[in-house]
């Protein structure tokens, strides 16, 4: 059994702080969206391992990001329980790179958060690179961190 960070429920408790804490900061100069793959990717290690306490940080910061950037609550939590229960079991069978799959899912995770944005608001050049932006940025953390 592989253990990590996400296993932890102090280093939950830290992102939880650490995405509030970038995202307020964040919506003053652009989309405030950052660590949302990381986060997906604890939620979809706390629902696999049944940390249902570290699930509720996880949710209450998808909802914090969510009531930030003006979209409709709980719909980023939505958005993440489809993909885990429909989108992760075909990406696990189809592909059989381990290691690789949390990339594909934060990947997957970010293009319908585009949808969503795109769907609410207009679509610009400036969300395009944002979202890049904060993939790029996501696959560093989750490569450091996790």
């Amino acid at each position: 059994m592989k253990i990590n960070n996400l296993d932890n429920p102090l280093f939950i408790f830290l992102l939880f702080l650490l995405s509030i804490f970038v995202n307020t900061i964040s919506s003053i100069y652009f989309f405030p969206i950052l660590f949302l793959g990381i986060l997906f990717i604890a939620f979809s290690v706390c629902l696999k391992k049944r940390y249902y306490y570290s699930l509720t940080f996880i949710v209450l910061a998808f909802l914090f990001i969510e009531l930030n950037s003006g979209f409709k609550a709980f719909s980023i939590t939505l958005i993440a329980i489809l993909i885990y229960t429909f989108i992760s079991p075909k990406i696990k069978r189809i592909l059989s790179f381990s290691t690789l799959n949390p990339y594909i899912y934060i990947t997957i995770f970010y293009l319908a958060i585009f949808i969503l944005w795109s769907l609410q608001y207009e679509v610009s050049s400036q969300l395009y690179y944002t979202i890049l932006i904060n993939i790029v940025i996501d696959f560093i953390l989750f490569g450091i961190l996790i």
